[in-house]
């Protein structure tokens, strides 16, 4: 069964929670702080593997989720660090963030790894907070959480060259005899139901990945027949073969099914539409063929046009040795583009904490990614821990940003999952 489409919940694992401990030797009777770190939680990470095809295992699969890091001992000792969760997936995979709609990774390279979700850092033992002022600190933190999200995966076929045209052309005809592909082949509409990929080597050694792509019909672009599904298939490939009937025995009109196919392209992205496309003018064996092909020609005289019969076996090899020349010359492009905006990477060098204040009625929400992980990772049940956070939110100027919202004594303020009174 291919599946190319998948939804799946991650969470990374939570870090350990650090320890409160003190030295308790013999001979050492005021022995200091002495609590260990906890361990960082294991990350989900993907990897892609040669072997897999579709996204069938995720059909089962639903939550991934990696293992905490464990919690810190005594003597300063650190908790084990967790396992990665590592994922296989197959060459293609687009992982996207279903909240964001932020791409996370697009996975083509075999062996190439990306990490989904991140774990949280184990929270620091009791040693990391002692000062001149307070050198026995009874606080530790907790382990930071891991990332937690739901993602979608979508697979687009790596191909070089893509087979596009309406159903029942001959694209699996013409798969099956420049390769060692063996779809299914059969005379009506939708043969082909899922994509199919052919090593197609040619007499002076090039070679390169052929896909038959489901046949289009008018509307794909809105997802009518196989619609989206074949549509995501294309955009991966550098060179399409546009494979139009001249020998139907429907009176289908070559013109206006290859003006039909390049709309839907359009109309699905532009830069579909914008892909060098060869002609194969197919079932030139057929009666009235030549006439259909001449009618087309005159129609697109600047169009590169190879007549063929994929049954036959006629016509072919020019037909693949112009679909290599042509990859060459793409390749030769992509190579020689510059980064684009989105493909380069600025790294901030701003640390301060970032924050807004918005009132929800009588309460005060503090919205604020760093200040949500501090308050998952403090223990507000150990003295020092609060004192710190009071202490962090004053040198960030949080106490007066609040205070300028009109913020008083007793007044409710929410910080994550924490709600506390406002204190003067």
């Amino acid at each position: 069964m291919f599946i190319d489409v998948a939804k799946v919940e991650v969470k990374a694992g939570d870090g350990g929670n650090g320890m409160v401990a003190y030295r308790r030797e013999k001979y050492v009777p005021m022995g200091g702080p002495a609590g260990g770190d906890g361990g960082r939680g294991g990350n989900v990470v993907f990897i892609v593997d040669a072997g897999l095809r579709t996204l069938l295992d995720f059909r089962y699969q639903k939550h991934l989720r990696a293992p905490h890091g464990e919690n810190g001992r005594i003597k300063n000792q650190h908790g084990a660090n967790a396992n990665d969760l590592v994922v296989k997936v197959p060459p293609g995979t687009l992982v996207k963030d279903v909240a964001t709609d932020q791409l996370l990774a697009d996975l083509t390279e075999i062996g190439q790894t990306a990490v989904i979700a991140k774990g949280g850092r184990g929270g620091r033992g009791n040693a990391h907070f002692s000062t001149s002022r307070n050198t026995a600190p009874d606080m530790a933190e907790k382990g930071e959480p891991g990332e937690e999200k739901t993602i979608t995966l979508e697979l687009r076929l790596i191909a070089d060259v893509g087979l596009i045209g309406f159903p029942s052309v001959g694209k699996s005809t013409l798969l099956s005899v420049v390769s060692a592909a063996r779809p299914k082949i059969a005379d009506y509409p939708f043969t082909t139901l899922s994509p199919n990929l052919g090593m197609v080597q040619l007499a002076d050694e090039r070679q390169f990945v052929l896909a038959d792509l489901p046949g289009l019909i008018e509307g794909a672009h809105e997802g009518l027949g196989l619609g989206h599904e074949f549509l995501r298939h294309i955009e991966r490939t550098r060179v399409l073969i546009h494979v139009i009937d001249m020998g139907t025995l429907e009176e289908r009109d070559p013109v206006a099914d290859f003006q039909a196919i390049n709309q839907e392209l359009s109309l699905y992205d532009e830069n579909l539409a914008k892909k060098p496309q060869i002609i194969a003018a197919n079932k030139m064996d057929m009666p009235d063929a030549a006439d259909r092909l001449a009618y087309f020609q005159k129609a697109y005289p600047e169009l590169e046009v190879f007549p063929i019969a994929a049954m036959a076996h006629q016509g072919i090899d020019a037909l693949m040795r112009r679909a290599a020349d042509l990859l060459e010359i793409e390749e030769t492009k992509i190579a020689e583009e510059p980064l684009s905006e989105e493909e380069m990477v600025y790294t901030s060098r701003e640390h301060a904490i970032r924050f807004t204040i918005v009132r929800d009625n009588e309460l005060y929400v503090v919205q604020s990614e760093e200040l949500d992980k501090l308050v998952a990772m403090l223990n507000f049940d150990q003295y020092d821990a609060v004192k710190r956070f009071q202490s962090i939110m004053r040198r960030a100027g949080i106490d007066d940003a609040l205070r300028a919202h009109g913020a008083k004594n007793g007044d409710q303020i929410q910080i994550g999952d924490m709600v506390f009174d406002f204190v003067e």
